[in-house]
């Protein structure tokens, strides 16, 4: 006889909360940080889930469905930003009682925020290769590198409204970065002017753009007051790394039309 459905075992809250384990149990703020951390990871998985449903959506032309999504990721991304305030809460002396103990551990080890970048178009093969052969993580980063991007799907489904998208955009490698293209960028251009609706879902693009740029930024802040320009954890060279992803848009053509429309 199956057990009823509860709460606690519909969310298996029993696992959930034996995953939280300080590698020491007596420092107390330890136990924020892996809290949060996992959260982040939380909700990574989700904005996965929504972006690949966004694709579909898009595959099947249904731009309004495919705006409420980008809505949904956007509202994510705020809380993502919002939780940062938590973790500064924590002073550079409260996370030097454990940072030690992090060991090789960093943020920079995070495939599925890697596969987030890969599955909006910002492709780094090389990433890949950071994990380990056969493991979850090394085949959900080589599937993201060989599918379409979030950027593709938009652009494929432009074409089957009956915008001019070059056909080189079109078959682009997708194991590549999306880069800018003045020829997308005509096309584009002739959205805004041409389809409110198609227009409006050209803004959520931006805005999710955006909301990216701004959680790194602020994730760059959180860290330069946290550990100042010290060398991150795992051997990552910390906020100067962090300082590098800046000002890299994910839809770049997007972006270079601006002064044009």
């Amino acid at each position: 006889m199956n057990e009823a459905v509860t709460y606690g075992r519909y969310l298996k809250l029993d696992e959930l909360l034996r995953l939280q384990r300080p590698r020491d149990e007596m420092e107390h703020d330890e136990m924020l940080f892996i809290v949060i951390h996992q959260v982040y990871e939380l909700w990574f998985k989700v904005l996965l889930h929504e972006v690949d449903y966004c694709c579909r959506l898009l595959g099947q032309g249904d731009a309004h469905r495919a705006q409420h999504t980008l809505k949904r990721v956007l509202t994510v991304l705020k809380v993502m930003v919002s939780q940062l305030d938590i973790l500064e809460t924590m002073t550079p002396t409260e996370f030097l009682t454990f940072r030690e103990r992090l060991d090789s551990a960093s943020g920079f080890q995070s495939d599925q925020f890697r596969a987030l970048e890969f599955a909006l178009g910002r492709k780094n093969a090389e990433a890949v290769g950071r994990f380990a052969d056969g493991s979850r993580a090394r085949e959900e980063l080589e599937m993201r590198l060989a599918s379409p991007t979030l950027w593709d799907a938009f652009l494929q489904y432009l074409f089957r409204e009956g915008y001019a998208v070059p056909t080189e955009a079109l078959d682009r490698d997708v194991t590549l970065p999306v880069e800018a293209s003045p020829a997308v960028q005509e096309v584009l251009i002739a959205v805004y002017r041409g389809s409110a609706r198609d227009s409006e879902l050209c803004e959520r693009l931006v805005d999710l753009d955006e909301g990216i740029q701004e959680w790194r930024y602020r994730h760059v802040k959180m860290v330069e007051r946290t550990i100042g320009a010290k060398p991150g954890t795992g051997g990552s060279a910390g906020s100067k790394y962090l300082r590098s992803t800046l000002n890299n848009p994910v839809f770049p053509d997007l972006w270079e039309i601006r002064s044009r429309l």
